[in-house]
């Protein structure tokens, strides 16, 4: 196997052009001879845009961190609806839909409750039981956390 001399000089020249065109790889090839320069793929993953939904506001408004620790003693509730993922939750199957389920809606077990949109997949969170929506936990469209409790289903 002949040693490949690498002209280093002309590979910088071939990484400017890629900025300045905004290609993602050039490759050249003479003889045996080949050369392949890329930048690195970036993926930019898009939500899809969402209907503002009207939420029950509380009464009065709570500190985010007696939020975040009501939410968190919520999450051992034992009908506690938990993220088993982290991504962005959806309450409706679309933009413009109604939501798949409200408060005092009755579901049954394995029923949509709502979907996770993790890298570009729609995830859809079945009720672990029959019982009724007590709580709704999330607002539309909000990223969530794995483990984060999302609705109580009693």
């Amino acid at each position: 196997m002949a040693k490949f001399d690498i002209d280093t000089e002309f590979v910088r020249k071939l990484a400017q052009l890629l900025q300045e065109t905004g290609l993602g790889e050039i490759e050249l090839a003479d003889g045996d001879k080949r050369i392949r320069v890329a930048r690195p793929a970036v993926t930019v993953a898009a939500a899809p845009v969402a209907a503002p939904v009207a939420v029950a506001a509380p009464a009065a408004a709570a500190a985010p961190g007696a939020a975040a620790s009501a939410n968190g003693d919520l999450g051992k509730h034992p009908g506690a609806v938990k993220s088993p993922m982290v991504g962005t939750a959806y309450l409706a199957p679309e933009p413009g839909k109604p939501n798949f389920v409200v408060v005092g809606d009755k579901v049954t077990a394995g029923q949509t409750l709502l979907i996770i949109e993790a890298m570009k997949t729609f995830n859809p969170i079945k009720a672990p039981k029959a019982g009724t929506v007590t709580q709704i936990l999330i607002d539309n469209a909000r990223p969530v956390e794995f483990g984060e409790p999302l609705m109580i289903v009693e």
